[in-house]
């Protein structure tokens, strides 16, 4: 007995298995058969093998449907299966359209394209879009949604409505949502409804709901116009009021990088009193010191490639400040308490260096490219926020607060500051003020190859990268007070705020020539700038 029913197990097992397989063969079968309907009969009769293909719930549809399309779907003129063109026009191969397998022994000739009209195709367009909201994929439904939202074809309401009730995800129902209010503003829907469809397109806010509304006006019936004028009033205050918001972020972000362009500066020009005409050029060093790294990581390391802007930042840092030493140690200490000739000097200097980067690297630019997590943007409500600009930020905002532990926590920062409030009275006091001078425009050169780090992330890596700071540099450190961070910190901000204020108003030319216009005018007020450095010193 045991036997028995052990052999009927067994019977049982093998037959359940074997089904399995059978079964899969017949679906696929009858999805063959569906697909060969494809090649007979008219456009009627194509159009009714369509609807039954895509009722079939085989997940080829979609990719059938779409070489049908494409005019990629061919059958033999005496009848036959429908096969997938491909190959070259003089020698063409075929394929199963399901299996993907090749057929061979056909013969081209005999071949004709399976031909659909405009009707066919908006059939297809309509499945296709109705296949793609329903797709389990998210990023597929997301773009379905969002492109519906910019055709917004009255005729694929009723498609849409079925895949809103159907979405569960918030981003891709909202953006439908959205899709659905401008198809209903397009249609002859009643009234209710299009101010229901008004006050949702109205919500979304920004721009492209100003738009719709703009062109939803200008067809929309005498009763709706007041609504539609109310919500298009409170759209554009709202765009104006993140405009405003928007500039802002635009003048802090150009603010950070003029800061970390000219804190090196304030420091050498403050303790110093030499004008660095070569400061520009130690940008472009660090900028181009992190072109090498990028690219020898890239090379030897590439699975620390998208890290190299952390090698990057000590190895510009001190190669620039090594390169700073070495400038100062042979021409500058030669020419202080000689403004003029030390002028002339580093200008010559920096010729020497600008010239120095195009003979070795050439006169083209060269591309920094930026680490994945400094791509992109992302939106803060109506404000758009890249990545790179906000860790520049966040990196001179960073260098700002180390450089002000060093002068006040460290002995070298209170030697610096000695020799800045009255270098006699330091000297006398067992500080060594040259090597203070030499280490300080070290840092500040330094300090501007970090610099040049972040500038290679927003411009052009070129040896004309650091010409296009210097100037701006000056200003803001004439402006915040020769030596002091805190006035460097406010006056790179505040400059950097008020010429993206000015720029859609006077052009990016002219609101530079105006903002040095208002900086002369307040230094004839405040020569010292804004935060005055104290001492007898500096007094006198």
């Amino acid at each position: 007995m045991f036997r028995a029913i052990k052999i009927f197990l067994l019977t049982l097992c093998l037959l359940s298995g074997l089904t399995l397989p059978v079964a899969g063969l017949r679906a696929q079968d009858d999805v063959h058969a569906l697909v060969d309907a494809l090649g007979v009969g008219g456009f009627p009769e194509r159009d009714a093998a369509i609807r039954a293909l895509v009722a079939s719930g085989d997940p080829h549809v979609s990719q059938i449907l779409q070489r049908l399309s494409d005019g990629q779907l061919y059958v033999n003129s005496e009848g036959g299966p429908v096969l997938v063109q491909g190959g070259t026009e003089d020698e063409p191969t075929y394929s199963d359209p399901i299996t993907g397998e090749a057929v061979a022994d056909i013969d081209p000739d005999m071949m004709s394209k399976v031909k659909i009209n405009n009707a066919l195709r908006t059939t297809i367009t309509t499945i296709m879009s109705q296949l793609t909201l329903l797709s389990p994929d998210r990023s597929a439904r997301l773009a379905a949604a969002e492109g519906m939202l910019k055709d917004a074809d009255p005729a694929n309401l009723d498609l849409l409505n079925s895949a809103l009730s159907a979405e569960k995800d918030g981003e891709i129902k909202n953006t439908m949502e959205a899709a659905r209010a401008v198809m209903v503003l397009k249609s002859d829907a009643g009234i209710e409804e299009k101010k229901a469809a008004i006050e949702t397109v109205a919500a979304r806010g920004g721009r492209n709901a100003l738009t719709i509304l703009s062109m939803a006006m200008a067809t929309a019936p005498d009763d709706l116009k007041p609504a539609i004028q109310a919500e298009i009033d409170s759209i554009k205050r709202d765009v104006a009021l993140w405009d405003v918001v928007q500039n802002v972020w635009y003048g802090l972000s150009l603010g950070s990088v003029l800061l970390l362009a000219a804190i090196g500066l304030a420091i050498t020009f403050g303790v110093m009193g030499v004008i660095n005409m070569a400061h520009g050029e130690m940008v472009m060093i660090g900028a181009y010191t992190t072109y090498v790294v990028q690219e020898t990581i890239a090379s030897a390391f590439p699975s620390l490639a998208d890290y190299s802007l952390a090698f990057a930042v000590p190895a510009a840092f001190l190669f620039t400040g090594l390169v700073g030493l070495v400038i100062e140690r042979s021409v500058i200490r030669y020419l202080y308490g000689r403004p003029l000739e030390t002028l002339l000097a580093t200008w010559g200097v920096s010729l020497i260096l600008q010239q120095a980067i195009r003979s070795y690297f050439g006169p083209t630019n060269r591309e920094v490219r930026n680490p994945s997590w400094m791509s992109g943007a992302f939106n803060f409500g109506g404000l758009v926020i890249t990545w790179n600009r906000l860790w520049i930020i966040v990196f001179s905002m960073v260098v700002f607060l180390t450089l002000l532990m060093l002068l006040k926590r460290s002995a070298f920062g209170l030697q610096m500051r000695a020799v800045t409030q009255n270098r006699r009275m330091a000297s006398s006091m067992g500080i060594r003020t040259g090597w203070v001078d030499a280490f300080t425009f070290a840092l500040g050169s330094g300090i501007a190859g970090m610099a040049g780090v972040a500038l290679s992330q927003i411009d052009n890596v070129s040896p004309n990268l650091g010409q296009n700071y210097i100037i701006d540099s000056f200003m803001v450190v004439v402006f915040g007070g020769v030596g002091n961070l805190w006035g460097t910190l406010v006056g790179a901000l505040s400059l950097g705020v008020v010429n993206k204020f000015l720029e859609p108003f006077a052009g990016a030319v002219l609101g530079k020539i105006l903002v040095l216009v208002l900086i002369i005018l307040f230094i004839q007020k405040r020569p010292r700038g804004l935060f005055a450095l104290k001492g007898r010193a500096v007094e006198a």
